[in-house]
């Protein structure tokens, strides 16, 4: 919105009169507090690190287009979760992740231990190429959706139950006996969901290594995903309430 959008919006809605000049004062302030957040330093080590992308509808130039919003949340040592950084490109793709990882590494991280991300082409790779030690998760929420893509609806309580009992399973071993045996009765009528889980098979398991209570933080992006419901609300909370006002 312009300037004089906004006064004239303040005014039909709220009843307030401001001059150009007062909005722009305020507008630029928080831009720079804004951007200060945008640049702030960051911690050397973070223990996990969730990223994820929402996808907007946004008016450019006259037409409406998709816009990604890229999200980094991060788990420092004192296990206190916080934003790390919202940075706004088009389709979500490997290459802008290149980008993010190397803000944040320009911005003092210097190691993170565990980045769990969706099964976005070329996405491990991106992150070994600025963090190698890290070792990455693919979300299992993300693995499942995808393989439930194409099964037919009536049968997919029953697939997705027993997709539970590979990434629920108490040990890495067990799992492999379970996705056996998930193979042997949904392999033959959807084997594109088997060689999916086969290929990714070693980043879907990397929550095994780690104790029982904290295995679900690590195998999902769930975390994120509720940040990203909070963030795509918001502009319809507040598109609605100018509605009702008029």
């Amino acid at each position: 919105m312009s300037v004089s959008d906004i006064e004239s919006e303040m005014q039909e809605i709220y009843g307030i009169n401001l001059s150009t000049s007062a909005i722009s004062i305020i507008t630029n302030k928080v831009s720079q507090a804004a951007s200060e957040w945008q640049n702030r330093p960051l911690e050397s080590l973070y223990m996990i690190v969730w990223m994820d992308g929402i996808v907007f509808k946004v008016r450019e130039n006259g037409k409406v287009i998709n816009k990604t919003v890229y999200l980094c949340v991060g788990l420092n040592k004192e296990g206190l979760k916080e934003v790390l950084g919202m940075w706004i490109g088009k389709n979500e793709s490997a290459a802008f992740w290149m980008g993010v990882l190397t803000d944040l590494k320009a911005r003092g991280v210097e190691d993170i231990l565990i980045t769990v991300t969706d099964n976005l082409n070329g996405f491990t790779e991106t992150i070994k190429s600025v963090f190698p030690a890290s070792t990455t998760q693919i979300c299992v929420v993300h693995q499942i959706r995808n393989s439930c893509r194409y099964v037919v609806w009536k049968e997919k309580k029953e697939f997705t139950s027993d997709l539970k009992n590979i990434y629920n399973a108490p040990t890495k071993e067990a799992a492999k006996m379970e996705l056996d045996n998930f193979e042997q009765k949904w392999g033959s009528k959807y084997p594109y969901a088997i060689r999916s889980w086969r290929k990714n098979w070693e980043e879907l398991t990397v929550f095994f290594d780690f104790p029982v209570e904290i295995r679900k933080i690590i195998y999902t992006t769930n975390l994120i995903e509720n940040l990203n419901g909070k963030i795509r609300n918001t502009p319809k909370t507040s598109y609605h309430s100018q509605m009702m006002m008029r």
